[in-house]
């Protein structure tokens, strides 16, 4: 069985057998560009072109784990990328909403997820700081980029009881410049559940329209 492990000593392996299970079944290499394929499922970030990343394969079991997904649960995911997360909440069953901010990006992803059979995932090109509120609210919140503090749409909407797993800061250069929060709406606010350093890119505000 495959374990996944970060690099750096305050990391927890994933153990969610169902995260697991289907980070076996979903064919990275299927996400990344064509020349760097043989590197797929080493556990590190690749890059996917427009200054953006598909995240380490580590990451990305903690923060679905993270999120304690049952079938048919409502997801929004902020930052679609290349889609591999996408794809990972859509095997285990979720309702997926995913928000690009990069329209190059949000349709290669949709092509792949599409020819994959992914059809319980969605995705639109946005703002991600907006959230999706068509469909809220949502059971747990999933970022994939990192602004400086939550953004309060996503907040609002998520559910009193959803989870949350967001990056916050704005200096990836070097591990410690960023937190990955995991949280829990409470009736009075969030509630932190755990921290731990990571490095994603930044948050992209969608240019104004004209």
């Amino acid at each position: 069985m495959v374990e996944f492990v970060a690099s750096y000593s305050t990391a927890q392996p994933v153990r969610d057998q169902r995260v697991l299970a289907a980070m076996r079944k979903v064919p990275r290499h299927e996400f990344v560009p064509e020349r760097l394929r043989h590197m797929a499922y080493a556990d590190t970030p690749l890059d996917i072109g427009a200054g953006q990343t598909i995240s380490q394969p580590y990451i990305v079991g903690f923060m679905v784990q993270a999120l304690e997904l049952k079938p048919a649960e409502k997801v929004l995911e902020i930052g679609t990328g290349s889609g591999y997360q996408t794809a990972i909440l859509a095997e285990l069953g979720a309702e997926v909403y995913s928000v690009e901010v990069m329209e190059e990006l949000e349709r290669r992803a949709e092509v792949t997820l599409r020819r994959l059979g992914y059809g319980n995932a969605t995705i639109k090109v946005g703002d991600g700081n907006q959230g999706w509120a068509e469909h809220a609210p949502y059971d747990a919140i999933v970022v994939a980029c990192a602004p400086e503090r939550i953004p309060p749409a996503l907040i609002e909407q998520l559910r009193e009881g959803g989870r949350l797993a967001i990056p916050l800061g704005r200096a990836p250069a070097q591990l410690g410049g960023q937190e990955l929060l995991i949280a829990r709406k409470t009736g009075s606010g969030l509630r932190e559940l755990a921290r731990m350093p990571v490095r994603f890119v930044p948050m992209v505000q969608a240019p104004r329209q004209p």
